[in-house]
């Protein structure tokens, strides 16, 4: 910003630095904004210079934070001055000062167009800059075309048409559908042969965006791409600005490369044997020196190489060469260099036949894992390439990333053959690893062991060792998991016991290890009974030690232990039975109900002699299944290493809902609070025929394939737990009965979501009243909106301005799977509103959460409908339900003060901005109940503004794309003798607004749903009352007495 010559905006930069502070400040920009504001409102009297220095305070005050809402006019009107000092301060100004959807930009477009076609370079390149800069869709629809012409024009020079090339990508980027590129193909291609390598480096970065798109039609300039890398890898034709530390143009070699990873592949021979020679260079050239910069960009022309070497899937040779460059990478001291080497070595694990090579460097790999390490984060270079060297300097708040990193190699690589040794090394780090990363580390240390365990017996060794290293950091599902394996391997039951009994030796134990070595003992307990130490008393005694030291939910394991106990313990011993009975006495008066009920039953179980034995019999064999674990790294695991072009495009997509299955084991004992989530995947089209059977459903047009599989088998669960519903028997088919359900209400607007008369009676009642759950989810954000016998449909909503997301829980409360899930939105003509996949078979006692977005367009008190159906063995159930996005929902309670209330009453007068009407056949309300239903409508009630204390004064700002931010206000006045009726006035500066947002609260007033009302503690507090003052003594000043004389 040159200020040569400003001498007031030089002056005013003065005063602000020099202000003591922050209130100080404020005063001289106030002062200043008012001097401005006062010059520009006689804008004829001000020269170019004056008006250009104004301009630029404005700029300077909105720099520091302060609102600037004035003066934007003059900003842009300067764009058209025919002076380059003043045409450079309005598009700077404009740029900074305006987003992309402010009207005044309309103003600009013929100005910018004018100079985007003129002669002038100068104002060519101001006027591409605050294109590319705002990118707005006005600009796209009308400049786009221009700019076009701009990039390949030969008569322009190469700046122009780089800035060009650089808009028109910032364009097509925020505006896909806006910006025509059909028939660009040969004009890429054309442009790929620019000699300039500015131009060219702007054209790639074009392409780039072009083929993440559509690589179809670009297939002409694939060998145009591998002659420039031919050409920047010889060096030929490079000019020395555009050499970098030796290196010609390291951004052009990593844009080129990374539009090429776009391609499937490349047939033609010569030009892939050109591309591998130059990929062949780049890793023969490559290598660690002292100067970063130099290592910074030779890195980042190397990893792009690695890249693109992985997805043409190169020959081994290749791929060898690149692992051994990447091994000698993690062996440098550098820990930036270590860092990407293991970054790069784990996406080589995605290539076939490179593990056994991988496997080479084991040891250095275990090295870095346990090595202390301060890594440094990517960085982002100064023209937008990402860095994969990142900063020269150290950040402490990366601690930990090379350990990282070495963790997700190990896990990689890992197969049978070195199991054993990279998860007794996981095992040995696991004591001495940063708190951070011992969750993660057990967690694949435990899911190595079962997928690669050579024996049951090493397995169940691991699981135990995992547990009493780091027990805090072990996730129920791991020793659920080992429970698992121990019940369904009868030769591994008496191992695990002995192993159980062992570790409750050690004086202090983690209560993990007390959960898992109870239940083993109670259920096995009994085939050591010949064992030294392992008779039932000793058992018993040893377990009962720990039972002060544990919780609530442990004891309830240990109880159970104790009743298993009692069973195998025959001939029955009086003194153990004595001792067990008092226990359960003792714990049958405790708080917890979950404990409380076991020891009650157990107690009155024990007391029925032999028929114990049937009750507490030896758990069943779970069913085998996919194993938890490996579904919750699955779903949880995040690549942290940037993700090639060949990992997205690979990348099945995957639904945004998400089915939580609540485990239940095949013997029908549930187990609380255990849920895995699983992730509903989508296919592609091309599905062959014979894959319906697999499970592969056709919902709403897309296709879902559902995981058939029975849920994850539950562990330790409630003997007497809630009995699910069971599914319908399997009778002979019947003629389909077509269900209906969803009444919602007898008036008109309720009557638009239901079904239409005619179709059969409703055989499967709704639970609860559905208008009710309606009303009362209009007025909160969460809630039950639909419940029969087979389905509950809940609701989550958030509201932000004009943009709401809810989300639908469909919950499936039988044992049976729901088929035939449809969902199908109605929108009214004033939502926009997107629902995602909805899989079309909810599983068994599970759970689908299905997002909904949707934006508000204008003011309406229309609903949206939501069409529902399911089948339920051979009942099919449809229901219609209105979706709570009310009109209420847009609102923003405000408060206004009497300085800002009376001026926008007074300019906001008469029909139809202002609308009033005389409401009878209210429920009587009091007015601290009626201040309380103001407040959930989102009207802020201002107490202190009207004289009569009957009255009610409320304010609201409404939110949509066509009114942006509309303030609303209310008056409520009511007749303490009459509460059944009021009268309503209502204004705001949009008419349709005035009118939907007056009926929605008549609505509301006259149709309250019968609810029990809130305690009084939860009432907000009522607005003061003013005692009611004469005309003539109140004083003019007094808000109430303004806002009397106005109504």
């Amino acid at each position: 910003m040159a200020l040569s010559g400003m001498r007031g905006l030089s002056v005013f930069i003065s005063d602000i630095r020099n202000c003591q502070n922050k209130e100080q400040e404020r005063l001289r920009v106030d002062k200043e904004l008012g001097n401005v504001r006062t010059r520009f409102k006689n804008e004829k009297g001000l020269s170019p210079y004056e008006k250009k220095k104004y301009v630029w305070k404005m700029l300077y005050i909105h720099m520091l934070g302060y609102d600037v809402d004035f003066g934007h006019m003059e900003a842009v009107s300067l764009i058209s001055a025919p002076k380059y000092p003043e045409k450079q301060v309005g598009y700077i100004v404009t740029s900074c000062l305006l987003n992309e959807n402010h009207d005044f930009l309309r103003l600009a477009i013929n100005a910018v167009r004018n100079d985007i076609i003129g002669r002038n370079e100068t104002f060519q390149c101001l006027a591409l800059t605050m294109v590319g800069n705002i990118g707005g869709r006005e600009f796209a629809e009308s400049l786009a075309p221009d700019v076009q012409k701009l990039l390949i024009s030969s008569s322009c020079r190469p700046l122009v048409r780089k800035k060009a090339a650089l808009c028109l990508l910032r364009l097509y980027r925020k505006n896909p559908d806006v910006v025509n590129v059909d028939g660009w193909a040969d004009r890429m291609a054309q442009l790929l042969d620019e000699r300039d390598i500015g131009v060219l480096t702007s054209s790639m970065s074009l392409l780039v965006a072009l083929v993440s798109n559509n690589h179809e039609a670009y297939w002409s300039s694939l060998p145009k791409c591998v002659k420039i890398l031919e050409r920047l890898a010889r060096n030929q034709d490079v000019p020395q600005e555009y050499t970098y530390y030796g290196i010609p143009s390291p951004w052009l070699q990593v844009k080129t490369m990374r539009a090429l990873q776009y391609f499937p592949t490349i047939e033609d021979p010569n030009t892939r044997r050109s591309l591998f020679e130059v990929l062949q260079r780049i890793l023969m050239g490559t290598d660690v020196v002292k100067n970063v910069n130099k290592n910074n960009a030779s890195h980042a022309v190397l990893f792009e190489a690695l890249a693109l070497v992985m997805h043409l899937d190169a020959e081994k040779e290749m791929m060898s060469q690149c692992v051994a460059l990447l091994g000698k990478f993690i062996a440098v001291r550098e820990p930036n260099i270590r860092y990407l080497g293991l970054e790069n070595m784990t996406r080589m694990l995605m290539v076939t036949d490179v593990q056994e090579i991988i496997k080479r460097h084991q040891a250095q790999i275990i090295t870095s894992l346990k090595d202390p390490d301060i890594s440094k984060s990517k960085g982002v270079d100064d023209v937008g390439i990402e860095n994969p060297c990142g900063p020269t300097t150290s950040s402490l708040s990366n601690i930990g990333r090379i350990r990282r990193r070495a963790l997700d190699l190990l896990y990689g690589m890992c197969d049978v053959s070195n199991a054993k040794d990279i998860v007794e090394e996981l095992l040995q780090y696991l004591s001495t690893a940063e708190f951070a990363m011992r969750e993660e580390l057990s967690l694949k240390a435990a899911i190595l062991a079962e997928k690669f365990a050579p024996d049951l017996s090493w397995y169940v060794d691991v699981i135990l060792q995992l547990i009493d290293k780091a027990g805090d950091f072990v996730s129920d599902d791991i020793w659920f998991r080992v429970v698992q394996f121990v019940t369904n391997n009868e030769d591994l039951q008496s191992y695990a016991a002995v192993k159980a009994r062992e570790y409750l030796d050690k004086p202090a134990i983690h209560e993990t290890m007390v959960k898992v070595s109870a239940y083993l003992l109670g259920e096995f307990g009994h085939l050591l009974s010949r064992r030294p130490g392992c008779s039932p008393k000793e058992l018993f005694s040893i377990i009962h030690e720990k039972l002060p030291t544990v919780s609530t939910s442990t004891i309830s394991i240990l109880l159970s232990t104790y009743a298993k106990i009692l069973m195998h313990t025959q001939p029955p011993d009086p003194e153990l039975q004595n001792q067990i009975w008092a226990i359960f006495s003792k714990y049958e008066s405790c708080i917890d109900v979950e404990i409380q009920q076991r020891a009650a039953e157990y107690f009155a179980l024990s007391r029925k002699g032999a028929a114990l034995m049937d009750i507490l019999a030896e758990m069943p064999k779970f069913p085998e299944r996919q194993s938890s674990l490996i579904k919750k790294a699955e779903d949880t695991e995040v690549d942290t290493a940037e993700q090639s072009a060949l990992k997205v495009r690979a990348q099945q997509q995957v639904s945004n809902a998400l089915v939580v299955t609540d485990q239940r084991p095949a013997n029908g004992t549930p187990f609380s609070g255990q849920l895995t989530l699983v992730k509903v995947p989508s296919v592609s089209n091309n599905v062959d025929a014979s894959s319906a059977d697999e499970g592969l459903f056709q919902t709403n047009g897309v296709l879902s394939k559902v995981d058939r599989e029975a849920p994850s088998a539950d562990l330790l669960g409630d003997l007497l737990g809630p009995l699910a519903i069971e599914g319908p028997p399997s009778d002979p088919v019947q003629p389909e009965q077509n269900v209906v359900s969803g009444l919602e209400g007898e008036n008109a607007v309720e009557a638009a979501a239901i079904v239409p008369v005619g179709e059969p009676q409703n055989s499967v009642e709704p639970i609860g009243n559905i208008a009710e759950r309606f009303h009362a989810l209009s007025l909160k954000d969460s809630g039950v909106l639909y419940e029969d016998p087979y389905i509950q449909i809940g609701i989550k909503a958030e509201w932000r301005l004009h943009h709401g997301r809810l989300v639908l829980f469909l919950g499936n409360k039988n044992t049976t799977p729901l088929a035939s899930v449809q969902a199908i939105i109605l929108p009214p003509s004033h939502l926009k509103i997107e629902l995602s996949l909805v899989p079309e078979t909810i599983p068994p006692r599970a759970q689908v959460q299905c997002p909904l977005e949707v934006v508000n367009l204008c003011p309406s008190r229309d609903v949206a409908v939501l069409d529902f159906s399911y089948k339920f063995g051979n009942k099919v159930v449809n229901v219609k339900l209105r979706l709570p996005a009310v009109l209420n929902k847009f609102l923003q309670p405000i408060t206004v003060t009497a300085e800002e209330f009376f001026p926008q009453w007074r300019s906001l007068s008469g029909p139809p901005l202002k609308l009033q009407e005389v409401v009878r056949g209210v429920r009587p309300l009091s007015l601290l109940e009626m201040a309380n239903l103001f407040n959930s409508f989102r009207l802020m009630v201002c107490p202190g503004l009207d004289p009569n204390p009957n009255n009610i004064v409320a304010s609201t700002t409404f939110y949509s794309e066509s009114t942006q931010a509309m303030l609303c206000l209310v008056r409520i006045e009511t007749d303490p003798a009459d509460r059944t009726q009021l009268r309503m006035t209502l204004a705001s500066g949009d008419p349709t607004l005035t009118f939907e947002l007056k009926e929605f609260i008549k609505e509301q007033l006259v149709s309250i749903p019968a609810a029990p009302r809130a305690p009084p503690a939860q009432v907000p507090p009522a607005p003061p009352v003013a005692q009611p003052t004469s005309a003539a003594t109140a004083s003019l000043s007094d808000p109430g007495a303004m806002l009397a004389g106005l109504l």
